[in-house]
């Protein structure tokens, strides 16, 4: 029997929390699924926090997101006798007056006092749940009091600051212990404070995202390289995301690929970008940033051998599935000339109608369709013209334009 849980649980929390450059995930999921069926609360616990997606657990691993199970979870877990599926169940708002009468526990406070002896004992995910409880002031509920409970507004506020302020020494601990997201609420405990009872501290938050890094939590890696790319750190930032790319965050392969196809930070290497980008896909086929650049490379031959058809698919992927309008302009010119798609004038002034910025072969594109009457937009040569006009620095608008004259009457017809 482990020391704070079952075997089985014990093992998949370290496997699903305690050490994700493990890569055995799915493996600690099973083990809670065989768990939960026979019948033990924490891991029927620990696997509805697995169902209720990135927030609660690391994207990395590739869990299915399922909100109805993992409430069912949550639920069987307290009926199980779960003293962490009480608290956990109260902090998701899932322990309501009938799923509380359920549990086999005279109170609250006394699940929260088997949870705390768990915590003392060194689990860390118990001292972050712990630390939760003074987070956001479920202490409340627990010891079942309120400002009625006071004399005064004061004693009331010293009550309230007594509590809360201990989420920092919970939080502190389940993160040395291998819970990275306790990272992001002493983030916010240190650089926001608590409304007027715990006065902000920043200078305390200065260093929490780099601790996680040294410490190689994949996502504190990619968090940090996020924050030093962002002040400009390209090469710095670099480093951390390939850290956490090898560790299978989702997205880090791209970050390395777009500083490689860039050269942001480092030497452009299109082709090693590419074979990045390509990674990133392979987990995702659906990546919007991989699916755009792995698209403009294959648009124009850069790291790879010039494919119209691959970069369509690609560049359509993102706009299509992931509402990206990055690469439209190279979508319309594909769709406009035929280029490994059908050509289709109405879906390039689909795309063209998508732009958010100024480009002269896009004035061509449009004058050309306006002036025609293409694309299912009404022949309109004097507007088709004055597009065509604005691009006249491409061969194909000045050869366009020469189908068109004015009239003495002012009026543009052609020719």
């Amino acid at each position: 029997m482990g020391v704070c849980f079952s075997d089985e649980v014990e093992q998949a929390l370290r496997y699903i929390y305690y050490d994700l450059r493990a890569g055995k995930g799915k493996e600690g999921f099973a083990l809670l699924e065989k768990a939960s069926a026979a019948g033990d609360g924490d891991a029927s616990c620990i696997l509805g926090r697995c169902y209720c997606g990135p927030q609660y657990v690391w994207g990395g691993h590739g869990f299915p997101e399922d909100d109805h199970l993992a409430v069912k979870l949550m639920h069987q877990s307290v009926a199980q006798g779960s003293a962490l599926g009480v608290l956990v169940s109260m902090r998701m708002g899932e322990l309501t007056p009938s799923v509380e009468k359920k549990m086999p526990f005279a109170s609250i406070q006394e699940a929260f006092d088997i949870v705390l002896q768990k915590a003392e004992a060194g689990d860390a995910f118990c001292q972050y749940t712990v630390g939760n409880t003074y987070f956001w002031w479920d202490f409340l509920r627990i010891q079942g009091k309120g400002q009625d409970s006071f004399p005064n507004a004061g004693a009331y506020k010293a009550y309230l600051k007594e509590n809360i302020q201990k989420c920092e020494g919970w939080f502190q601990k389940a993160y040395r212990g291998g819970i990275y997201f306790a990272a992001n609420n002493l983030n916010h405990f240190y650089t926001e404070g608590d409304e007027d009872i715990i006065l902000p501290q920043p200078e305390k938050a200065a260093d929490i995202y780099k601790s996680g890094a040294e410490m190689g939590y994949p996502p504190i890696q990619n968090t940090y390289a996020k924050d030093l790319k962002e002040a400009g750190k390209q090469e710095e930032a670099l480093y951390w995301f390939k850290q956490a790319a090898e560790a299978g965050h989702p997205g880090a392969w791209y970050e390395v690929g777009a500083a490689y196809f860039n050269g942001a930070g480092v030497s452009k290497d299109a082709g090693y970008a590419v074979s990045c980008f390509e990674r990133e896909l392979a987990k995702n086929p659906i990546h919007t940033g991989s699916c755009n650049l792995l698209g403009k490379a294959y648009f124009f031959g850069d790291g790879v051998p010039q494919d119209y058809a691959k970069a369509y698919q690609l560049l359509a992927t993102a706009y299509y599935k992931q509402d990206s309008t990055w690469g439209v302009y190279y979508l319309a010119k594909c769709s406009f000339n035929g280029w490994g798609t059908p050509q289709d004038y109405t879906r390039t002034m689909e795309f063209l109608n998508k732009m958010t910025f100024h480009n002269p072969e896009a004035d061509y594109m449009r004058g050309f369709l306006h002036a025609r009457g293409l694309g299912g937009v009404p022949e309109d040569i004097k507007k088709g013209v004055e597009y065509l006009k604005k691009a006249e620095d491409v061969p194909e608008a000045k050869a366009e334009l020469l189908n068109y004259r004015k009239t003495l009457f002012g009026k543009w017809v052609r020719r």
